[in-house]
Parts: structure tokens; C-alpha cells; sequence
């Protein structure tokens, strides 16, 4: 028989704290592997490779067909909130006519009240129940300040100050937005960008798959560097190449087309709302037991 020892005591009314661990409880950490973070030449949107690459003046990368889908869709949404913020105003001015007709009618009969001592009369049965729908002797007897207290109570028992669920509708913005950085992004503020292939036989001999080296050092491009584009032509070189050159000689080493500083966009190399990017590659997830069987709720992984 096994000696009794606190790691197998197993009939305790609580878990001790080596189960706990053994289920899994607390925040377990993990670094996010090459499959969770997204490659350079890969699109923000629909995160496969690059096909006629376009980049937004704060270094996001996005397949052309994809970006234009996403800047016309923004357009036809930003059209239906206008649409729909017209016709909100168009009520709240009809409701607002009809108010100033209703208190005007209002004063009218007031003062032919007032001066002619004309009492309304009507054979209804229900005319007894006034407009805060009570009957009987308190609908006679209402005052002023109940009046207004019936009409701003939010009272769902009755129909009458039963509160209306009207949602309003705000002005929206007209201005398009990268779906990456957020910030305003027009089309013309676009601009293609162009990899340079390695073509030589080696890398070919090696691999399927397409990589780009920097036209000036020759040396592959990868998610470890830093990569600049030129605005201007669109020519990618890694960043210690455009800080030596493009900086100093405001010139592109492949085209020789003229570009200042400001054409020097610094390209994201990664980050969406499905990938990692930085230097926090760690994603954390927290369980917390349940009551009775151990199989908690799971809270969803956080990466940062």
C-alpha cells in the first residue's frame, strides 16, 4: 500500500495545491510561435500573401483588391448613417411643427375659454377619463405639478407615460479609416509598394516559396528587420540601408527617382486582431476552478 503523502491525498474537501496545479489553475503563459505572428509580406486584411501590394503612409501593407473592398464598404456604411441621421432630422423637425401647432391651438382655446366662457361638452362615454388614462375622481382633481410629474415619470403600467425607446443617431464621421492604424486613410495617400525577388538559383534550388531581399545589401528579408519603403516609387530596403543612403543621398538606389525624408515610411511588420507583433510575444491564458467538479470557465487567451 502507498505511503500517505500530501500529493496523494486525494479525499480532502478542497483541491490542495499541488492539484491545482495539475488541473491547470491559474495563468498559464506561453510565447507565440512563428504561426502566430504575421509575416511582412502578408495582407492586414486577409492575412495571405501579398498581391499587388499597396501601404498606407503609417506602413500597414494590404492587398490592393482587399483595401479598395474595405475603403467602398466604409463609404456605402458611412452613406446609410447619413441617410439615417437626415431622416432623424427630418422627424425631429416635423415633431417639432406639429408641437408648436398643438400649443398654439392649445392658447387659442384657452383664451376663447377665457373670454366667451365656453366649456366643452361631449356625449362620449369615455370622456370621463382624462389624458393620463385615470378614471373617477382623481382625474378631476389632478394639479399642475402631478400633471408634470405624470408626464416625466418613467412609469411602465401606464400607456400614457409608458417611455419611448427611440434611439438617436449621431452625426457619423465622413472620413474613411485604416482598418489597421485607425487613423484617417484616403485613397490617393495610398501607394504601390515593390519587393524586390531573389532570383538566385540557390534560393530557388532551396525553397518554393517566394522571398525578397533588400536591393541594396542583398541580404533576405525577414520579420527580425526593419524594413522602409519609398513613397515615392515604392521600392522596399531594410532600414540600416536607408538611414546610410536614401537619408543622405535623397535618392532611390534602384530607380535613382528623387525622395525626401518624409517619403521614408517605416513598414509594420506585423500585428492584427489574430496575430502578435513586438517585442511582448507571450500569450497568457487564466482558468479558474469550478464549483464541485474542478472543470472551471476558461477565460479567452490574451495576447499582448
Amino acid at each position: 500500500m502507498p505511503q500517505r503523502h500530501s500529493k496523494n491525498n486525494n479525499d480532502l474537501a478542497f483541491f490542495t495545491y499541488d492539484e491545482k496545479r495539475k488541473l491547470g489553475y491559474g495563468t498559464q503563459k506561453e510565447r507565440l510561435g512563428k504561426d502566430s505572428i504575421k509575416p511582412f509580406d502578408a495582407c492586414c486584411l486577409c492575412l495571405k500573401s501579398l498581391i499587388d501590394p499597396m501601404s498606407c503612409q503609417k506602413g500597414h501593407l494590404f492587398c490592393k483588391e482587399c483595401i479598395l473592398q474595405c475603403l467602398l464598404s466604409q463609404k456605402k456604411h458611412i452613406q446609410r448613417k447619413l441617410a439615417a441621421h437626415a431622416a432623424q432630422k427630418k422627424q425631429e423637425k416635423e415633431d417639432e411643427e406639429e408641437r408648436l401647432m398643438l400649443q398654439k391651438a392649445k392658447e387659442l382655446d384657452a383664451f376663447d375659454q377665457q373670454n366667451h366662457g365656453a366649456v366643452p361638452q361631449s356625449s362620449d362615454r369615455n370622456y370621463s377619463r382624462d389624458k393620463n388614462g385615470f378614471h373617477g375622481a382623481n382625474s378631476v382633481k389632478v394639479t399642475s405639478y402631478e400633471e408634470e410629474a405624470l408626464r416625466t415619470m418613467k412609469a411602465f403600467w401606464l400607456p400614457s407615460a409608458t417611455p419611448e425607446a427611440s434611439v438617436k443617431v449621431e452625426a457619423p464621421s465622413t472620413s474613411t479609416t485604416c482598418p489597421e492604424g485607425k487613423e484617417k486613410l484616403k485613397l490617393k495617400t495610398l501607394f504601390p509598394i515593390q519587393f524586390t525577388d531573389d532570383t538566385s538559383e540557390q534560393k530557388k534550388s532551396k525553397s518554393l516559396d517566394k522571398t525578397y531581399i533588400c536591393p541594396s545589401c542583398k541580404v533576405t528579408l525577414t520579420n527580425t528587420m526593419s524594413l522602409v519603403a519609398i513613397s515615392s516609387c515604392g521600392h522596399v530596403f531594410c532600414k540600416k540601408c536607408a538611414d546610410r543612403f536614401m537619408a543622405v543621398d535623397k535618392v532611390c538606389l534602384v530607380c535613382n527617382k528623387a525622395c525626401k525624408e518624409r517619403n521614408l515610411v517605416n513598414l509594420e511588420k506585423g500585428g492584427t486582431g489574430f496575430a502578435g507583433h513586438g517585442d511582448h510575444l507571450e500569450a497568457t491564458d487564466f482558468k479558474h476552478l469550478g464549483s464541485g467538479s474542478g472543470l472551471g470557465l476558461v477565460r479567452p487567451a490574451m495576447k499582448t
